[in-house]
C-alpha cells in the first residue's frame, strides 16, 4: 500500500510544465505580450534592485510589445507577469498599471511601486 500511495506522488521527469506548456525547470516562463515561453533571464531589459537590504540582488525583466503600447514586467515576488499601458507624455516613456510605473528615459528604465523606485537598469 505505501509503494503506491509514494509512487503517486512522484512526479514524471518534465512533467513540471504549466498551463501553457512552459517548462519551469528550464527556466521558462509564460510571456502574455509575446504569447510564447521565454526565458526572463535573457531578456534584453534588466533591472536591478534598488534599495536592497538582503544578502543578494533580485533581477526584473521586461518585454516591450512590438508596437510599443504594452510593457510585461516578471518581478521576482509574484508568479506570472504583469502588463502596464503605455501613457502619453511628452518627457519619457510612461507605462502603467495600479500602483506600478515604468519610465524609460533615455536608454535608463525605472520601475517605481506607489510612487517609490523599487528597479532600475
Amino acid at each position: 500500500m505505501f509503494a503506491s500511495v509514494a509512487s503517486a506522488q512522484l512526479s514524471p521527469k518534465g512533467a513540471d510544465k504549466d498551463k501553457h506548456g512552459c517548462k519551469g525547470s528550464a527556466g521558462y516562463t509564460f510571456s502574455v505580450i509575446k504569447n510564447d515561453c521565454v526565458r526572463i533571464f535573457e531578456e534584453k531589459i534588466q533591472l536591478k534592485e534598488v534599495d536592497n537590504k538582503k544578502s543578494y540582488i533580485s533581477n526584473a525583466a521586461v518585454i516591450l510589445s512590438e508596437d510599443g503600447k504594452k510593457a510585461e514586467i516578471f518581478l521576482p515576488s509574484s508568479d506570472g507577469s504583469l502588463v502596464l499601458d503605455k501613457l502619453a507624455s511628452k518627457k519619457a516613456v510612461v507605462y502603467k498599471k495600479g500602483q506600478y510605473t515604468l519610465t524609460k528615459n533615455k536608454n535608463a528604465y525605472t520601475l517605481k511601486l506607489a510612487n517609490k523606485v523599487v528597479f532600475k537598469s
